[in-house]
């Protein structure tokens, strides 16, 4: 059996309606459609402003959860105050996204209460994007994430370096659609560790150049965490969109790609400047003589004279300056 309900809650359509013979019909049915059209786009406006308010949200979590990211990878030993502010503000993030969310849906079903009218009734039903939405997986634990990076790396580390030394927009669109399996996380890591040890290496152009891959890969995975779907069913969207040179979209990238650059050079200086103390502190201990004293802070200690003794080698000049010398 058919199901008419659907129709009982609809607005009565102008010219069913019974007017006064006193009354101007025509001035009435414009004022009522005027009416009818001004609650409709505030309607939309407010619909509009939640959407947007939501996706604002989404993309500060987004961002925040990168930088949490980026953190765990780069730095996990001192960067652990900062990651800890991070988990504070990604969880606020969260809080506000679930807020935004359950406004949305109020919305949706006040929308669907609304009475169906001349207007709403000859609207297009079929201009609805789908999208193929990836199931939510449970959360890995570090050591799991950990195993699967490396056992990643070990099968694949020649083929994510060859992604990260391409150049061009095509290129890269090209060996991903051969290759798959790379757009992922694991990647994008790896491509991040690689840059600090180029940058540290003081390879400075090759560390720009796969570093601008390495933003490549990042817009990939946030765009498919937009469209809750799988890296793999939407890259080339991102390739689509950035090859159409939209200035604000662009602009968005190289912003972040000058960031990132940033971070990889103060995450290399730190690493360096780590080094340097591990090196220079191996060497004081090789150098400690009876009683853990430092020749070279001892030599440091002294006064010029003795110093200048001991810097020509001479015997009697350091008996000569220390018997010159106040014995306190």
């Amino acid at each position: 059996m058919v199901d008419y309900s659907v129709w009982d809650h609809i607005e009565v359509s102008d010219d069913e309606d019974e007017t006064h013979p006193n009354i101007d019909t025509a001035s009435l049915f414009r004022w009522r459609h005027q009416a009818r059209v001004e609650r409709m786009e505030q309607f939309q406006k407010e619909k509009e402003e939640l959407d947007k308010g939501c996706r604002e949200c989404k993309r500060k979590l987004a961002e925040c959860q990168k930088k949490m990211k980026e953190l765990e990878v780069l730095d996990p030993e001192s960067g652990k105050g900062e990651l800890e502010k991070l988990q504070a503000e990604a969880q606020q993030l969260k809080n506000e996204e679930k807020s935004w969310e359950n406004k949305l849906e109020e919305l949706k079903k006040k929308e669907k209460n609304m009475p169906w009218n001349v207007d709403t009734l000859s609207k297009d039903g079929f201009s609805k994007s789908v999208f193929n939405v990836k199931p939510e997986e449970k959360e890995e634990t570090e050591e799991q994430k950990e195993k699967k990076h490396k056992t990643f790396v070990e099968r694949y580390e020649k083929q994510i370096k060859h992604f990260g030394m391409l150049r061009r927009w095509d290129d890269s669109q090209k060996y991903l659609s051969d290759n798959p399996h790379l757009v992922c996380e694991e990647t994008a890591n790896y491509l991040v560790i690689w840059c600090i040890d180029l940058e540290v290496e003081e390879k400075h152009a090759l560390m720009e150049q796969v570093a601008h891959q390495t933003i490549v890969m990042q817009f990939i995975l946030e765009l498919a965490k937009s469209l809750k779907v799988d890296p793999r069913a939407c890259f080339r969207q991102f390739f689509t969109k950035i090859k159409t040179a939209d200035q604000q979209y662009m602009e968005g990238f190289n912003d972040e790609l000058e960031a990132f650059k940033e971070r990889v050079r103060g995450r290399a200086k730190v690493r360096i400047e780590k080094a340097m103390k591990e090196y220079e502190e191996e060497e004081r201990q090789k150098r400690l003589g009876p009683g853990g004293l430092d020749p070279v802070e001892v030599y440091e200690s002294l006064p010029p004279e003795l110093q200048k003794c001991f810097d020509v080698k001479d015997v009697q000049m350091l008996q000569d300056t220390i018997s010159k010398m106040d014995p306190t």
